[in-house]
């Protein structure tokens, strides 16, 4: 999956919509006005990733801590969440190394997640569209 597909599919979750909050170098989707996923280019200056996130985009996920961890293990392109709660998310570097489906499969349960947080009204309006 490259960086268009992954915008694609990102914006494609109901009412999603794109902002950014830390400048045009990072996208941030939020649903409503939850946060779910970010996606960036990794410039190689990381913290403890850089050499595998150098010239690669990298999306960041929620995600629940016990498979976060178990993904971190099965992907080596699936570490600690850049500059988020690490227990609770993970970055994902888009590198041909994690299939398709799956990267799809993680961002449905990020948005999820973060749905399930939101009030009874905020999950009802949603639910509709899916």
């Amino acid at each position: 999956m490259d960086q268009e597909q992954a915008e694609a599919y990102l914006l494609s979750q109901p009412e999603t919509s794109l902002y950014y909050p830390f400048g045009d170098d990072c996208k941030v989707f939020r649903v409503k006005t939850k946060m779910f996923a970010t996606l960036a280019l990794g410039k190689g200056n990381e913290k403890d990733s850089g050499s595998k996130m150098a010239g690669h985009f990298c999306i960041n996920l929620k995600c629940d801590p016990d498979e976060a961890v178990m993904l971190r293990d099965i992907f080596p392109s699936v570490i600690p969440g850049y500059h988020m709660n690490k227990a609770q998310w993970n970055t994902i570097i888009l590198d041909d190394s994690v299939p398709k489906g799956e990267i799809e499969r993680m961002i449905d349960n990020s948005y999820m997640l973060v749905v399930s947080k939101m009030t009874k009204k905020d999950q009802q309006s949603l639910t509709l569209h899916l």
